[in-house]
């Protein structure tokens, strides 16, 4: 969330900033007025404080003249003025506490390069990667050759699971491992700490990353225990350091973290979403920096960087755009996705985004690094490096050939004993 002082100190920008995502002042409007209330609030207890501090000193002089009933009365006025504060402190935390959920409402201020535009047609081009690749024969979608070669069962996942589960065989499986420690090795070498977070996480922790009120409904809920099955394992890395002051030496503390995922993924979708692209169990290498407010821009361009070497590596074709102002979350304050050319659906697909969330996070976490002035919140910055099974389907549609073999990429041979091609278990 942002800090209250954006709200006393600079409310145009953020109404600006709403204007420009064209959406209501109302949740603005409430935090300011509720803040109004809680700081009144504290005013007066505080004066009343001040009038019982007073009353308290006039007892002694009460007690040495020896009037028992002025001692009584002024007692008696001390024990109101008591509860009087009782009764505005109570008050306080209520105001407080609603004015932190608006102010949970109020998305993050976009950076002034975010292009503005209603919805993801209005995304700008960043850059191209790759070959675009013209086979001179029909190209088969991923779902035709999962089907074909057997590489995955949907029909008994669904049996035991439902649906958009399965069940990853053969080659593709040891393809996925392979892309696993490929990516992780691949963010180690640049100076990232490998990390295998906790599958869930509490409530607290979860509004610290995330807005809840957008993200719930395609959580999974434990109950009764009150957790959430992780979406994606940005956020345990990034709460990981929830209330704590972090020392200036550890900053930029760099890490890549590798889990299973868990998603609803409500809705409906096109023929590209069946199969594995589009599931509610999925495997995803996930990049987190949290870094010295001066420096996350720079870090934003690295983990981009990163992505698009990785990519690149893998010798896919795929292009960067920056998403505009309609099609931007409510926690980022500027985001890239690549998006991957898949043939056989005749269209480019996300498989990654990459978001600076500036101090968005880190407030609603406290999170903060010491100063030389106070404490202050980092920044916090994520990246998917790979979720597998969206590069699973890049590779089966971009590496096919015309006897309906999949080439595996070269890097990833060496994982796989120098297998070229992905042997069919039909």
């Amino acid at each position: 969330m942002l800090d209250i002082s954006m709200f006393r100190n600079n409310v145009d920008d953020i109404r600006a900033d709403h204007d420009k995502r064209k959406i209501p002042h109302n949740n603005i409007d409430e935090v300011i007025r509720l803040d109004n209330e809680w700081r009144k609030t504290r005013f007066d207890a505080d004066i009343l404080r001040k009038s019982r501090n007073e009353a308290a000193k006039d007892i002694g002089k009460a007690k040495k003249s020896g009037n028992e009933v002025v001692v009584q009365e002024i007692m008696e006025r001390v024990s109101s003025i008591g509860s009087e504060i009782d009764d505005l402190v109570l008050l306080a935390d209520e105001y407080l506490n609603e004015r932190d959920i608006f102010r949970m409402k109020v998305p993050n201020i976009l950076d002034h390069s975010v292009p503005v535009g209603e919805d993801d047609q209005k995304n700008t081009l960043h850059s191209f990667h790759g070959e675009k690749i013209e086979f001179d024969f029909n190209a088969k979608n991923h779902n035709e050759m999962l089907e074909e070669n057997g590489w995955v069962d949907l029909v008994r996942a669904a049996k035991i699971s439902g649906s958009r589960f399965y069940f990853l065989k053969g080659d593709l499986a040891r393809l996925e491992m392979a892309l696993q420690v490929y990516c992780s090795n691949f963010l180690i070498k640049r100076g990232y700490t490998l990390i295998q977070p906790p599958l869930m996480m509490n409530k607290e922790a979860y509004e610290g990353v995330t807005d809840l009120s957008d993200f719930e409904t395609v959580m999974y809920g434990i109950e009764p225990d009150k957790y959430y099955l992780i979406a994606t394992s940005e956020h345990p890395l990034t709460a990981m350091r929830m209330d704590e002051i972090i020392e200036p030496s550890e900053l930029p503390i760099k890490l890549v973290g590798i889990s299973q995922c868990f998603r609803r993924e409500v809705g409906a979708h096109g023929l590209s979403d069946r199969g594995i692209w589009r599931v509610h169990q999925f495997t995803k290498i996930e990049q987190v920096i949290i870094c010295d407010p001066k420096e996350s821009w720079k870090h934003h361009e690295e983990l981009l960087d990163n992505a698009i070497d990785l990519w690149d590596s893998l010798g896919l074709h795929y292009r960067v755009v920056n998403i505009c102002t309609g099609d931007m979350g409510t926690v980022a304050s500027k985001k890239y996705d690549l998006e991957a050319w898949l043939p056989g659906a005749n269209e480019y697909k996300e498989v990654v985004s990459c978001s600076n969330c500036t101090d968005y996070q880190a407030n609603r976490l406290r999170m903060r690094y010491r100063t030389s002035t106070g404490n202050s919140a980092v920044h916090t910055l994520n990246s998917t490096a790979v979720a597998t099974s969206r590069a699973l389907v890049a590779i089966m549609e971009q590496c096919q050939n015309k006897k309906g073999q999949i080439i595996i990429p070269e890097v990833l041979r060496p994982l796989m004993d120098n297998q070229e091609c992905l042997e069919s278990l039909n």
